[in-house]
């Protein structure tokens, strides 16, 4: 008699993989999950400074999970009622339902202080790192063709940060955060005509009114979030389709990316950044207080704080309302508040307009139509260099102008005298840091040429036969020696001539463009 044959088992690894084919065929069959192997072997330049995007990132996630949170328990309304909570020195008093429901947060819920302070630290190192990151795309030229648009996308994040900042600022309705308020309402209504109409309809009325928090609240969990991600998805494709920039090297080139794969070496590297940079914003959080609003009490219109200051990204304007003389003037019946309406609007709608127009200005100013991968050593473009250095000095100036009643204190110096000297300062100090910047990159430049040259000093010296002293020379690395020399040396654009083909002169346009271009790379060591 034949004994029945036994059926063999499958090995423990045939079902799951089975299993996982049939998932992945499934996905494909509706998603581009095949498409997917060529961005997990997506290069990503090996090199600090391109993981400065990835700390606004992921400040961005941090600040949507706290976020989350504390809107379980805030309750943005300007109804009076009166403190009935545990912080002792406020019982009694009247309070908004906004202030109210800040102190029940810090106070009564558990974990609400330490949720509050990391939401708060991780906005400070969001709008931070988003400036970082500008800065590090403007002076490498990474914002050059094909990148003009993501560099727009940049801009408009950073701007949209700072609105979402504020809002949440002004959200506990406390006497530091109402006395911004108050300057916001006085900036809507130095606009001429429509600024009265703009106030009444934001604030809910006659100053303060009853719906001005209520509405910030709307915007800084709904309206700005929403486009705020939407633009980081924008950039995130826009990065991906038009590959990364990098630094110029050996085997690098307009066509290649050099550098780890996605997955796993790119992707353990950014996890590990995230976990860090969410353990240190939690540290701070629970070490460093910030914005406590328990010591400055609600808001009321007949005060104001002692010493108030912004946020550092808005400081910048309240450094340029202290340093605008008082000016007016009333045309029509309509009153001009020029020394409102230029520091807080005029003033920033320039400086951003400056920076959305940059990318497409030094195209036109180059005549450079070429698609760049490769960044730029911030030495071999002294002009742009300088330009953006003589940018950060004037926001600088601001900033400290800002603060002058309390560095006037602090040093005990007058008041009066430090205004004026950062009035000067504002005007003297960008054009001394541009031709600084300028010079500076041109001496770095001729030292570089200078090492390729002749080499290395070894720090020895050699004594001569006639016994004349020379320090010793090595030759640099292949590969540094070719990172120097791989550089791109432009030339302005050249002079029209007289007459063009038209018998005509050349335009004041064309004229001007050539100038300007000869202004702007004429700064170059060959």
């Amino acid at each position: 008699m034949v004994p029945p044959r036994r059926k063999e088992r499958p090995r423990p690894g045939a079902r799951s993989g089975r299993a996982a084919a049939s998932g992945f065929r499934y996905l494909d069959d509706r998603l581009p999950a095949g498409e997917g192997g060529s961005l997990v072997r997506k290069a990503f330049p090996d090199h600090w400074s391109f993981l400065l995007g990835e700390l606004a990132l992921y400040s961005l996630v941090l600040l949507l999970l706290t976020g989350v949170f504390l809107t379980f328990f805030f309750h943005p309304g300007e109804a009076e009622i009166h403190y009935t909570g545990s912080y002792a020195p406020m019982r009694g008093q009247l309070v908004s339902e906004a202030y109210d429901s800040t102190l029940h947060i810090s106070f009564d819920v558990r974990g609400g202080l330490l949720i509050r302070q990391v939401h708060h630290w991780a906005a400070l190192l969001f709008v931070t790192a988003i400036g970082v990151h500008m800065m590090r795309v403007f002076f490498t030229g990474a914002f050059r063709k094909p990148r003009e648009i993501n560099w727009v996308v940049g801009v408009t994040l950073f701007v949209l940060a700072v609105a979402e900042g504020f809002c949440g600022y002004s959200l506990p309705d406390d006497l530091l955060s109402g006395t911004g308020l108050r300057v916001v309402q006085s900036l809507l209504l130095s606009i001429p005509v429509i600024g009265t109409y703009l106030s009444l309809f934001l604030f809910g009325g006659e100053y303060p009114g009853t719906e001005i928090i209520p509405r910030l609240y709307t915007v800084h969990i709904l309206l700005i979030p929403a486009l705020i991600v939407g633009l980081v998805v924008v950039h995130l494709i826009l990065v991906v389709y038009l590959k990364h920039t990098q630094w110029r090297g050996p085997g690098r080139t307009e066509a290649n990316v050099v550098g780890q794969p996605m997955f796993p070496q790119f992707a353990a590297k950014s996890t590990g950044l995230q976990l860090m940079l969410f353990g240190l914003v939690t540290v701070l959080g629970g070490v460093a207080q910030i914005n406590p609003v328990w010591n400055y009490g609600p808001y009321r219109t007949d005060q104001v704080s002692t010493g108030s200051q912004p946020d550092w990204y808005v400081g910048f304007l309240e450094g340029s309302l202290r340093l605008m003389p008082p000016f007016e003037t009333s045309v029509w019946g309509h009153t001009f508040m020029w020394n409102i309406l230029v520091p807080t609007v005029v003033l920033p709608a320039l400086l951003f307009l400056g920076l959305y127009l940059y990318p497409f200005l030094e195209r036109w100013l180059t005549g450079d139509d070429r698609e760049h991968h490769l960044c730029d050593r911030p030495r071999e473009r002294p002009a742009r260099t300088g330009l953006g250095v003589a940018g950060i000095t004037f926001y600088v100036v601001l900033l400290l102008a800002g603060g002058n009643d309390v560095i006037a204190k602090l040093f005990g110096v007058s008041l009066n005298g430090l205004t004026w000297t950062f009035r000067i300062a504002l005007v003297v100090a960008p054009p001394v840091a541009f031709m600084v910047t300028r010079r500076l990159c041109v001496a770095l430049r001729a030292l570089d040429l200078e090492r390729v040259r002749e080499g290395e000093e070894t720090g020895e010296v050699r004594q001569s036969v006639e016994g004349g002293m020379a320090p010793e020379h090595r030759p640099l690395p292949l590969a540094e020696r070719y990172t120097l020399l791989m550089r791109e040396t432009p030339r302005p654009l050249e002079p029209p001539q007289q007459r063009g083909t038209d018998g005509q002169p050349p335009g004041r346009v064309r004229r001007l463009r050539t100038a300007l271009s000869r202004w702007y790379l004429t700064d170059r060591v060959d």
